[in-house]
């Protein structure tokens, strides 16, 4: 797309990024966990892969953020960790709670300075689900606006079991969004450095593995009736892009009418729970933009992966125009701003003046 047909087509509207991130200190658990965890505290080194993905002042000052956010056009954030995304791999179930508060604390934290830009989500321990509705419910009330758990469970923690219902019910109950996000579980363990070295680890990373967590984890959610019996439940799967999610919606309505058409085992096709239910965010998916009129008008969030290296940061409004220009101005409103409010009941958010 030439530039003055991108220029024609940007949308000069509201944005909101419905996944950012943020990045935390190396030794932030160091120094708050409780001192008799410490020496099992989790320690990340300020070395050449942390700062590409702390390129930005804003990664961890929420003031210079604001600024590097109007240099991007975007008003507003749902933010996510960096480091603690790999805390999901803790298999030491105190020492991963204790990770988690010491996260979520420092979040709010970081929130409070623009708490009408910034949105945070808290990281939470499936294993006990006592006490994760017990840290689902402090950071409630002291201003996050979903919960995250892991993307890829423990085969012992299925998510066709039973051992989330209670959390499910909590977070239908309390109005949180739960959100699965890419490389989050137990298959990637603790400070396991993702460091493919031949093009065939690469794609069967990117590609095989992580989307192929993320269909299990839909497969064993959709199929085992968990939307059946938690109806007002939402559940927001976080940077896998959404391309593929039609193709597996279809095959799983084909062989759910080939197989189950006589004797049905879920109330609704399994794309109904879908549309209803799942929700999921994008940032950088070209095939997407043919899909937006058919597919996911309501479900799908835009969003720009600040301040990681894949960021679409500063160039935001180009890869939008190029997606979706194309859209009518209302669906293109809704992927940008209005689905991602209405998810997370977000207030109103006003436009941020370029400070840059």
């Amino acid at each position: 797309m030439g530039e003055d047909n991108v220029n024609m087509k940007l949308d000069t509207g509201l944005l909101i990024s419905a996944d950012s991130h943020v990045m935390e200190a190396g030794d932030l658990w160091l120094r708050q966990l409780p001192a008799s965890m410490r020496s099992k505290a989790p320690q990340y080194p300020e070395g050449k892969e942390a700062n590409r993905f702390a390129a930005h002042d804003g990664a961890r000052d929420p003031k210079n953020r604001i600024h590097e956010m109007a240099t991007d056009g975007v008003s507003s954030e749902v933010l996510y960790p960096t480091r603690a995304l790999d805390q999901f791999g803790i298999s030491d179930i105190a020492l991963q709670e204790a990770c988690f508060k010491v996260y979520n604390d420092w979040l709010l934290e970081y929130c409070s300075v623009a708490p009408d830009r910034l949105f945070g989500v808290a990281c939470i321990s499936a294993y006990r689900i006592d006490e994760a509705i017990r840290e689902v419910e402090r950071c409630k009330k002291a201003g996050m606006r979903g919960l995250m758990i892991w993307l890829a469970a423990p085969p012992e923690l299925a998510f066709s079991g039973s051992h989330y219902d209670p959390l499910w019910e909590a977070a239908q109950a309390m109005e949180m969004p739960v959100s699965l996000h890419i490389l989050t579980g137990a298959p990637y363990g603790l400070g396991v450095a993702v460091t493919p070295r031949i093009p065939t680890d690469l794609f069967n990373f990117a590609m095989t593995e992580q989307i192929g967590h993320t269909m299990k984890t839909l497969v064993h959610m959709i199929a085992s009736g968990v939307f059946d019996r938690f109806p007002k439940l939402k559940v927001i799967i976080v940077e896998t892009e959404v391309s593929w999610m039609p193709f597996m919606m279809c095959q799983m309505d084909k062989y759910n009418l080939k197989k189950y058409r006589d004797n049905p085992i879920m109330k609704m096709h399994p794309s109904e729970y879908f549309k209803r239910n799942i929700f999921a965010t994008f940032f950088n998916d070209p095939p997407s933009g043919q899909l937006f009129e058919k597919w996911g008008a309501d479900n799908w969030m835009w969003s720009n992966d600040f301040p990681h290296p894949n960021s679409t940061w500063p160039h935001s409004r180009e890869v939008i125009a190029r997606d979706m220009g194309h859209l009518a101005p209302d669906l293109r409103a809704k992927l940008v701003r209005e689905n991602v409010t209405r998810v997370y009941n977000l207030p109103e958010i006003l436009p941020l003046a370029n400070l840059a």
